[in-house]
């Protein structure tokens, strides 16, 4: 379903995506792994067509995206809904306003349509008598199902999931997970989550991709990356300090003293 070629993304002089292939299947679940800086948030960026690639293409349903014009590329992003990493909710806007915004917006519904619709979505994500709630009412578990509720209120075919865990509990973080799998399988959709939680990615995915100086490094089911000879992956999916990935800007000196 998604097809991305040899894609490449300059910022100035900072290359960020150097080469990036990666194949998405029609109903799999995704997850691109890398650490802060690796270029992830740029490549979901360009699968949604929100940045052009400097080279390389990113295919949806073969289509090309890059090469669309904006009323053309209009039409593919209806068939994506977005998890972004904060939750990003209208401060202004009621959780059911928030749930039903593009659907007021876009498909031009009005409020005795979309709220039934918005509690509905709201439902799937277990969330019940909160519609009227503002944002701020909201803990960071609730926002986060929120921002999911408007994901899916558009019957998405695609859903694209951009750090979904961070910023909350490990208990908050297991219940999110377990959304995006029912997601999964409620919705059928075909799922892209970046992220740099390994249980998260474990959890979720049905392969999982490495980003690693500009390019994918490793595919592989989560037994198959678990188990990985790679020695950046392996740093990368224990959390070690030493090794062939070194943290920019920061330069460690270790000394032993012996008595």
């Amino acid at each position: 379903m998604i097809e991305i070629i040899n894609l490449h993304k300059s910022f100035g002089k900072k290359h960020v995506l150097r080469g990036v292939n990666l194949k998405v299947e029609r109903g799999e679940s995704m997850v691109v792994i890398g650490g802060s800086g690796s270029g992830k948030s740029v490549l979901i960026k360009h699968i949604i067509g929100i940045l052009k690639p400097d080279e390389g293409k990113v295919l949806i349903d073969g289509i090309d995206i890059a090469t669309l014009k904006e009323n053309e590329l209009y039409e593919v992003r209806k068939k994506f809904g977005m998890l972004f990493q904060m939750s990003a909710l209208f401060d202004s806007l009621s959780v059911w306003e928030n749930v039903g915004f593009a659907l007021m917006r876009h498909k031009k519904m009005n409020e005795k349509e979309v709220r039934p619709l918005a509690i509905e979505k709201l439902k799937l994500v277990g969330l019940v008598g909160v519609e009227d709630l503002m944002p701020s009412e909201l803990s960071g578990g609730m926002k986060k199902r929120v921002g999911l509720a408007r994901a899916i209120a558009h019957e998405p075919e695609i859903l694209l999931y951009d750090e979904p865990t961070t910023g909350i509990d490990p208990i908050l973080a297991d219940a999110i997970n377990e959304l995006i799998i029912e997601m999964k399988q409620h919705l059928s959709v075909t799922s892209i989550a970046i992220t740099h939680d390994m249980n998260s990615a474990y959890k979720i995915a049905d392969r999982i991709a490495m980003l690693y100086e500009g390019s994918i490094i490793e595919t592989g089911t989560p037994d198959e990356i678990k188990n990985t000879q790679n020695p950046v992956v392996k740093q990368f999916i224990t959390g070690s300090a030493s090794g062939p990935i070194k943290i920019e800007g920061v330069h460690y000196e270790r000394t032993l003293n012996r008595t």
